[in-house]
């Protein structure tokens, strides 16, 4: 899958630091040996799916319309009702629409980056960037904080992840699908699939032959810890590749067609649908990246033609079928940009970067679906009244799932940092 390409020039790719797996090049074994779960708090929420919308989409032209506002600002779209009393969005977002009583809505959420890099580590972390400390993303401290199943991945990434782990180094980075699930077919996943004709029983006996050097090594093995290490997670390796369980999360033929019917076929809305078969299974944070957003000139096609239609299927569809599965109040949903965009249409039919005016949506774990929280003013140019922050909206996300953002982390020179500096959890959606 080709990377996209921001307005700036940089890649997706180019926001993977050190702290992250995408490109690295490691085996699942390797993986495996850095993927330590940390321990389990108290949780209201058992899992999370965040869905990134990288390039930052128009919150005008979305769930924030302004009908009333002049032509150079409102755009071409029309409102539409929703099943939410009082709550309108975009004509282009129909699906959502009919099930807008599963989510909230919150506008007017303002910060001042209007760069794509560090906006997506402010959004990705609910921490405002520091020259100094790299902040570690949503993922890897839900990896860090909720333990899983051990022959499951904590934090998978579909098909990679923008989100950096810090400090906390690679060991709670996501396993990167590195491609998007076709309708009713089931993935590949390097390092998770058996090819070239090799069989189960290929497997047992090469974890056989193991075994028997690691006894005929015993007594090396029991005084080198980085041995032992490499000798347990080869064996969750294993583990891995054997689970019914791994085989079946992936496998989108193995869906129901009461599920499947929900989705759409592009990549976004099957990324979703495996997103909500993950978690069912047991993986604890699954982020989705759906690109594209960052329509400097023919905003409004774009998004008709491109944007749009994906999104509506592919959210609609994961609100409704984990609803269907039981799994909505049990599984957070968090929809983000980097920023929103310009209220006032450039001369080239676009929105430019505008980190002052954006939304977000979120769902399950808790949260009060059918309304609205916030708002921006009659042009969209900012906050209404009080805004609300990056930094509240990740409390209210780490609220769901029962982790304290007091909690302090060491970085590796020993430094104590909290899960989240500011910020605090939003009461209507959670109180």
């Amino acid at each position: 899958m080709s990377s996209h390409i921001y307005c700036d020039g940089l890649h997706r790719r180019d926001f993977l630091r050190i702290g992250g797996l995408a490109g690295v090049g490691l085996s699942l074994a390797q993986y495996l040996q850095i993927a330590e779960a940390g321990q389990v708090g108290p949780s209201k929420a058992k899992a999370a799916i965040f869905v990134r919308l990288s390039g930052g989409p128009s919150h005008l032209d979305t769930f924030d319309m302004k009908p009333d506002a002049p032509a150079s600002h409102r755009g071409e779209f029309r409102e539409i009702a929703t099943n939410a009393p009082g709550v309108r969005f975009c004509e282009h977002l129909p699906k959502l629409a009919k099930c807008a009583d599963k989510f909230a809505v919150l506008r007017g959420v303002s910060h001042t980056l209007a760069d794509h890099r560090l906006g997506t580590k402010y959004l990705t972390t609910g921490n405002r960037p520091l020259p100094s400390l790299e902040y570690p993303g949503f993922g890897a401290v839900v990896s860090r904080e909720l333990s899983g199943p051990a022959d499951l991945p904590t934090f998978v990434a579909v098909p990679g992840g923008e989100e950096t782990t810090g400090y906390m180094g690679v060991e709670y980075g996501p396993l990167n699908t590195g491609q998007t699930p076709k309708p009713g077919r089931k993935m590949e996943i390097r390092g998770l699939s058996i090819n070239g004709g090799i069989t189960l029983a290929d497997l047992d006996r090469r974890q056989n032959l193991l075994k028997k050097f690691d006894r005929a090594f015993d007594s090396l093995g029991n005084q080198d810890k980085l041995l032992v290490g490499l000798d347990r997670f080869t064996q969750r390796a294993f583990a891995m590749i054997r689970s019914p369980k791994v085989r079946t999360a992936f496998d989108l033929s193995q869906e129901s067609s009461a599920i499947t019917g929900m989705f759409g076929e592009e990549s976004f809305p099957q990324s979703c649908l495996l997103a909500a078969r993950l978690v069912e299974t047991g993986v604890r944070f699954v982020t989705v990246s759906f690109t594209g957003w960052d329509t400097h000139d023919d905003n409004f096609t774009k998004l008709k033609m491109q944007q749009l239609p994906p999104l509506d299927a592919g959210l609609s569809g994961l609100f409704r079928a984990l609803d269907a599965k039981g799994l909505l109040e049990t599984t957070t949903v968090f929809v983000t940009g980097e920023f929103g965009r310009t209220p006032k249409v450039n001369a080239r039919g676009g929105r430019d970067h505008y980190p002052r005016a954006m939304f977000c949506l979120m769902a399950g774990g808790g949260i009060r679906g059918g309304q609205v929280i916030g708002s921006s003013d009659k042009l969209g140019l900012g906050p209404e009244h009080t805004p609300i922050t990056p930094d509240d909206v990740a409390a209210t996300f780490y609220h769901t799932l029962g982790i304290d953002i007091t909690k302090e982390y060491r970085t590796p020179s020993g430094r104590p940092v909290m899960i989240v500096r500011n910020g605090k959890a939003i009461e209507e959606l959670v109180g």
